[in-house]
Protein backbone atom coordinates (compact mmCIF):
# COMPACT_ATOMS: atom_id res chain seq x y z
CA UNK A 1 0.00 0.00 0.00
CA UNK A 2 1.40 3.49 -0.99
CA UNK A 3 -0.33 7.16 0.13
CA UNK A 4 -0.09 9.87 -2.75
CA UNK A 5 0.08 12.19 -0.10
CA UNK A 6 2.47 14.53 2.04
CA UNK A 7 2.85 14.09 5.65
CA UNK A 8 2.02 17.29 7.25
CA UNK A 9 4.26 18.90 9.54
CA UNK A 10 6.72 16.38 9.77
CA UNK A 11 9.96 16.89 10.10
CA UNK A 12 13.80 15.89 10.30
CA UNK A 13 14.08 13.70 13.60
CA UNK A 14 17.32 12.14 12.68
CA UNK A 15 18.58 9.85 10.18
CA UNK A 16 17.77 5.88 10.34
CA UNK A 17 18.20 3.40 8.09
CA UNK A 18 15.56 0.70 8.30
CA UNK A 19 13.96 -2.02 5.60
CA UNK A 20 10.02 -0.75 5.40
CA UNK A 21 7.81 -2.87 6.47
CA UNK A 22 5.50 -1.96 3.94
CA UNK A 23 7.18 -1.87 0.60
CA UNK A 24 9.96 -3.93 1.74
CA UNK A 25 12.74 -1.69 0.48
CA UNK A 26 15.83 -0.88 2.78
CA UNK A 27 15.53 3.31 3.27
CA UNK A 28 17.32 5.85 4.78
CA UNK A 29 14.43 8.52 6.38
CA UNK A 30 14.64 11.32 8.54
CA UNK A 31 11.86 12.25 7.88
CA UNK A 32 8.68 11.78 10.72
CA UNK A 33 7.75 12.76 14.56
CA UNK A 34 9.24 12.09 18.02
CA UNK A 35 8.63 11.59 21.42
CA UNK A 36 11.31 11.68 24.11
CA UNK A 37 10.15 9.25 26.87
CA UNK A 38 11.49 7.86 30.23
CA UNK A 39 15.03 6.81 30.33
CA UNK A 40 16.16 9.14 27.42
CA UNK A 41 14.30 6.08 25.35
CA UNK A 42 13.11 7.85 22.08
CA UNK A 43 10.40 6.97 20.17
CA UNK A 44 10.21 7.88 16.47
CA UNK A 45 7.42 7.62 13.53
CA UNK A 46 9.72 7.36 10.33
CA UNK A 47 8.05 8.08 7.20
CA UNK A 48 9.35 5.95 4.27
CA UNK A 49 10.51 7.74 1.40
CA UNK A 50 9.68 4.87 -1.18
CA UNK A 51 6.17 4.46 -0.08
CA UNK A 52 4.81 7.30 2.25
CA UNK A 53 4.00 4.58 4.75
CA UNK A 54 4.80 5.13 8.44
CA UNK A 55 7.22 2.98 10.82
CA UNK A 56 6.97 3.31 14.49
CA UNK A 57 10.07 2.68 16.16
CA UNK A 58 10.71 2.11 20.02
CA UNK A 59 13.96 3.59 20.97
CA UNK A 60 15.09 2.32 17.31
CA UNK A 61 14.99 -1.95 18.92
CA UNK A 62 11.25 -2.79 17.80
CA UNK A 63 9.58 -1.91 14.87
CA UNK A 64 6.41 -2.26 13.96
CA UNK A 65 5.73 -3.28 11.18
CA UNK A 66 8.36 -5.43 10.75
CA UNK A 67 9.53 -6.95 7.63
CA UNK A 68 7.20 -9.71 6.57
CA UNK A 69 9.14 -13.05 6.53
CA UNK A 70 8.87 -15.02 3.44
CA UNK A 71 9.15 -14.06 -0.35
CA UNK A 72 7.13 -13.54 -3.00
CA UNK A 73 6.10 -16.35 -4.95
CA UNK A 74 5.07 -15.66 -8.84
CA UNK A 75 2.65 -18.09 -10.57
CA UNK A 76 0.39 -18.10 -8.20
CA UNK A 77 -2.50 -18.85 -10.39
CA UNK A 78 -5.61 -19.43 -7.43
CA UNK A 79 -5.77 -16.05 -5.68
CA UNK A 80 -7.12 -17.75 -2.55
CA UNK A 81 -4.16 -19.30 -2.10
CA UNK A 82 -2.20 -16.48 -3.15
CA UNK A 83 -4.28 -14.61 -0.67
CA UNK A 84 -3.28 -17.03 2.06
CA UNK A 85 -0.20 -16.63 1.57
CA UNK A 86 0.28 -12.91 1.80
CA UNK A 87 -1.52 -12.81 4.69
CA UNK A 88 0.55 -15.95 6.51
CA UNK A 89 3.87 -13.24 5.77
CA UNK A 90 1.33 -10.28 6.95
CA UNK A 91 0.94 -12.04 9.76
CA UNK A 92 4.50 -12.24 10.63
CA UNK A 93 5.49 -8.84 10.14
CA UNK A 94 3.60 -8.39 13.46
CA UNK A 95 4.82 -11.12 15.37
CA UNK A 96 0.90 -13.19 15.23
CA UNK A 97 3.36 -16.70 14.31
CA UNK A 98 0.83 -19.06 15.30
CA UNK A 99 -1.74 -17.51 13.00
CA UNK A 100 0.96 -17.49 10.54
CA UNK A 101 1.13 -21.66 11.21
CA UNK A 102 -2.42 -21.71 11.01
CA UNK A 103 -2.86 -20.14 7.57
CA UNK A 104 0.14 -22.12 5.80
CA UNK A 105 -2.47 -25.16 7.04
CA UNK A 106 -5.14 -23.95 5.23
CA UNK A 107 -2.74 -23.15 2.30
CA UNK A 108 -1.83 -26.79 1.57
CA UNK A 109 -5.81 -27.98 2.27
CA UNK A 110 -6.51 -25.05 -0.54
CA UNK A 111 -3.73 -26.55 -2.86
CA UNK A 112 -5.48 -29.91 -2.39
CA UNK A 113 -8.93 -28.86 -3.51
CA UNK A 114 -8.00 -26.39 -6.02
CA UNK A 115 -5.54 -29.37 -7.64
CA UNK A 116 -8.84 -31.89 -7.30
CA UNK A 117 -8.89 -33.38 -3.73
CA UNK A 118 -12.81 -33.62 -2.08
CA UNK A 119 -13.47 -30.39 -0.30
CA UNK A 120 -14.97 -32.16 2.49
CA UNK A 121 -11.81 -33.96 3.19
CA UNK A 122 -9.81 -33.36 6.41
CA UNK A 123 -6.41 -32.16 6.49
CA UNK A 124 -4.47 -35.41 6.77
CA UNK A 125 -6.64 -36.93 3.66
CA UNK A 126 -5.60 -33.59 2.13
CA UNK A 127 -1.88 -34.12 2.67
CA UNK A 128 -2.46 -37.26 0.85
CA UNK A 129 -3.83 -36.40 -1.63
CA UNK A 130 -1.18 -33.50 -2.62
CA UNK A 131 1.43 -36.48 -2.08
CA UNK A 132 0.01 -39.43 -4.19
CA UNK A 133 -0.38 -36.95 -7.06
CA UNK A 134 2.74 -35.66 -7.05
CA UNK A 135 2.47 -32.23 -5.92
CA UNK A 136 4.71 -32.81 -2.98
CA UNK A 137 8.58 -33.04 -4.46
CA UNK A 138 10.91 -35.83 -4.01
CA UNK A 139 11.82 -36.46 -0.37
CA UNK A 140 9.61 -33.25 0.17
CA UNK A 141 7.64 -35.20 2.49
CA UNK A 142 9.35 -34.12 5.54
CA UNK A 143 8.50 -30.53 4.55
CA UNK A 144 5.09 -31.45 4.57
CA UNK A 145 4.79 -33.55 7.83
CA UNK A 146 6.82 -30.38 9.15
CA UNK A 147 3.79 -28.40 8.30
CA UNK A 148 0.80 -30.71 9.48
CA UNK A 149 2.80 -31.83 12.69
CA UNK A 150 3.63 -28.04 13.89
CA UNK A 151 0.57 -26.44 12.38
CA UNK A 152 -1.60 -29.53 14.36
CA UNK A 153 -0.05 -28.09 17.69
CA UNK A 154 -0.95 -24.66 16.84
CA UNK A 155 -4.95 -25.93 15.97
CA UNK A 156 -4.98 -28.14 18.99
CA UNK A 157 -2.62 -27.45 21.57
CA UNK A 158 -1.94 -23.94 23.67
CA UNK A 159 1.00 -23.35 22.39
CA UNK A 160 2.91 -19.97 20.99
CA UNK A 161 4.84 -20.07 18.16
CA UNK A 162 8.48 -18.51 17.62
CA UNK A 163 9.49 -16.06 15.17
CA UNK A 164 12.53 -18.91 14.37
CA UNK A 165 9.56 -21.41 13.67
CA UNK A 166 7.59 -18.91 11.63
CA UNK A 167 10.80 -18.19 9.72
CA UNK A 168 10.94 -22.06 8.87
CA UNK A 169 7.07 -22.69 7.76
CA UNK A 170 7.33 -20.18 5.67
CA UNK A 171 10.39 -21.09 4.32
CA UNK A 172 8.66 -24.29 3.42
CA UNK A 173 5.22 -23.29 2.19
CA UNK A 174 7.60 -20.84 0.11
CA UNK A 175 9.38 -23.94 -1.70
CA UNK A 176 6.17 -25.90 -1.79
CA UNK A 177 4.46 -23.19 -3.69
CA UNK A 178 7.28 -22.61 -5.86
CA UNK A 179 7.47 -26.03 -6.66
CA UNK A 180 3.58 -26.27 -7.39
CA UNK A 181 3.18 -22.58 -8.82
CA UNK A 182 6.17 -20.32 -9.78
CA UNK A 183 8.32 -23.94 -11.64
CA UNK A 184 5.51 -24.75 -14.04
CA UNK A 185 4.47 -21.29 -14.90
CA UNK A 186 8.13 -20.60 -15.89
CA UNK A 187 7.77 -23.52 -18.37
CA UNK A 188 4.78 -21.88 -19.51
CA UNK A 189 6.43 -18.75 -20.44
CA UNK A 190 9.52 -19.89 -22.50
CA UNK A 191 6.58 -22.41 -24.36
CA UNK A 192 4.84 -19.23 -25.34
Amino acid sequence: MSFDFVWQHAHPVGKHSFQCGYCGHMVDSDLGYFAPGRDGVIAKILICPTCSNPTYFDGLEKQPPSVRLGNQVNGISENGVLNLYNEARDCTSVGAYTAAFLLCRKILISIAVQHGADKGEGFVSCIGYLEEKGYVPPDGKKWVDAISKKGNEATHEIVLKTEKEGKQILHVVEMLLRFIYEFPSMLEEDED
